[in-house]
């Protein structure tokens, strides 16, 4: 699918904000642990990817009820939904440099997404760093995607086409209001 940024500056890609906020000292230890044993950018993403996905448990999954959606606190607390585990992984790509930007997918309600645009790459490619179990096998790919789901236009569902460089603010405010994760399933948006 090709995205269509929503800013055309690739700076805004790199940004760190209250969300992003790949300048925070625990996304930067981890962001180093994790360049340590990475020779490259496409390495380096992989890895990235790799942790967000296996090493941080989707909240639903593992029944934790706390709702995280800044960057820093999804690691701390290493719970989060997938926009929050999106979150953590744009921090920990921009803090090595990498472009990534946040995109959303409309399923039974909005599911967010990760893309990334490493170096000699003409197109930015979605990532779905949710967490896999039985029937969802999610990985890093640049040839093709393999994420956890995939849209059923049949369905009324759809891959929205922007790229985002911050958090759409509907997706934010539902975050930053749910008092835990049950409520959070309450008031997930359904469309942005």
């Amino acid at each position: 699918m090709e995205l269509i940024q929503n800013t055309p500056d690739i700076s805004a890609y790199l940004a760190a904000d209250e969300v992003i906020d790949h300048e925070h000292p625990r996304v930067r230890a981890t962001a180093a642990t994790l360049s340590a044993d990475a020779p490259d950018a496409y390495a380096y993403a992989k890895a990235a990817f790799e942790f967000v996905r296996d090493a941080i448990p989707h909240s639903q999954d593992a029944g934790d009820p706390r709702v995280t959606w800044r960057a820093s606190d999804v690691l701390a607390q290493r719970t989060g939904i997938c926009y929050a585990k999106a979150h953590a992984l744009v921090a920990l790509l921009r803090a090595e440099g990498i472009p990534a930007g946040l995109c959303y997918q409309k399923l039974e309600v909005i599911h967010g997404l990760v893309a990334v645009k490493l170096p000699g790459e003409e197109r930015w490619a979605r990532q779905d760093p949710r967490g896999n179990k039985p029937g969802v096998d999610a990985q890093f790919r640049l040839d093709r995607e393999q994420l956890a789901f995939l849209a059923r236009p049949e369905c009324n569902e759809l891959d929205y086409p922007v790229l985002f460089a911050e958090p759409h603010p509907v997706v934010l405010q539902c975050l930053r209001e749910a008092v835990d994760r049950p409520h959070l399933w309450q008031t997930l948006p359904t469309d942005l």
